[in-house]
């Protein structure tokens, strides 16, 4: 195992793997759940968190997980169709466009849901806490795309199920991760991008698009935080207390980063002159009645996988609708008082 024990302090290090940069809404919230876990635990516990990849790769994250080469760390679960299928309810193009609605639901599935926890534990692996990128939208290097039908060959990085959707509508996909976009578009092997609306800031898409799309069509929510199981399991209940405690708390917290993060990046949009459109009604609609064969294919590979797939979108539809009832009745928490 990678943690380190530091005796003169009592202290436990934890290692954590991020593929991605230290800047962003979704550094800043990782830095609050490190935070959260060493003050939680009075200083007995702590993170190191390694940044940009040096541990492992987006798409290495799972079997590095798996095998200890940290302790734990972010996965990002559309590279594991596989692995993280259960993960991956959360990415399908469900009617689910609040991020902390989603959160909340994805949350609650994954940490309670016994199907879930027995085929993680099969793979040596403990959900501990989510992220989402909230609603998917797209930025284009030129004229921005208005509509489904303007999706004709154009070239386009995109991912799971909302990517193959463009995909099935006339777009060239091409295979990319979401850090590779900025070189993709600057070098014109894409010409737009499947992104989210915080990550502007965060990559500096703003030196790339010319224009951006508001298409508002679901989220991508299979992204979150994976702890190595034998590592989990020789922390003390105490201990495993604080980093689920800590875990759970994401939601509430990147739920109120990623809303002012996702305003900040479009008001750097807008003052930079890029041109911002919004897909219709209409066409939303029809990447809804595109998608629906993605349903299907994931609820096949759960049953696969030995999940009873329509059992788990059942109670996940359930879960959206239990926090998008509490959202209007009580609003969000951070705004509560």
């Amino acid at each position: 195992m990678a943690a380190l024990a530091t005796s003169a302090a009592a202290e436990t290090v934890l290692i954590y793997g991020e593929p991605g940069p230290n800047r962003g809404a979704r550094a800043e919230a990782t830095q609050w759940f490190a935070d959260q876990v060493a003050e939680q635990s009075a200083g007995d516990l702590r993170l190191d968190i390694t940044w940009g990849g040096a541990l492992f790769s987006e798409r290495a994250a799972v079997q590095s997980l798996r095998d200890g080469v940290a302790d734990l760390g972010s996965v990002i679960g559309v590279y594991f169709p596989q692995d993280l299928v259960a993960y991956g309810i959360a990415d399908l193009p469900l009617d689910n466009p609040d991020p902390w609605v989603g959160m909340k639901a994805t949350d609650a599935l994954m940490r309670n849901n016994e199907q879930i926890q027995a085929n993680l534990a099969a793979q040596n692996l403990v959900y501990v806490g989510t992220y989402t990128t909230s609603a998917v939208q797209m930025g284009c290097k030129g004229p921005a795309v208005t509509s489904v039908d303007q999706l004709a060959g154009k070239k386009v990085r995109g991912v799971g199920a909302y990517g193959q959707t463009f995909r099935d509508l006339g777009a060239t996909l091409v295979d990319m991760t979401v850090y590779e976009a900025y070189q993709g578009l600057e070098n014109g092997l894409i010409d737009c991008t499947q992104t989210y609306s915080y990550l502007v800031a965060a990559l500096k898409f703003d030196e790339v698009f010319d224009s951006y799309t508001f298409i508002d069509w679901g989220q991508v929510g299979a992204l979150g935080i994976v702890m190595n199981k034998s590592m989990y399991d020789n922390l003390s209940p105490e201990q495993q207390q604080v980093v689920m405690t800590a875990g759970e708390g994401l939601a509430d917290e990147f739920g109120r980063i990623i809303g002012e993060a996702n305003a900040e990046s479009i008001a750097m949009l807008e003052e930079a002159g890029k041109e911002i459109v919004s897909f219709s009604d209409e066409d939303r609609a029809r990447l809804t009645e595109a998608a629906q064969p993605y349903l299907d294919d994931w609820t096949a590979r759960a049953d696969a996988a030995g999940l009873d797939g329509a059992a788990l979108l059942e109670e996940y539809r359930g879960l959206i609708a239990q926090y998008s009832e509490e959202l209007e009745s009580q609003g969000y928490p951070w705004d509560r008082g």
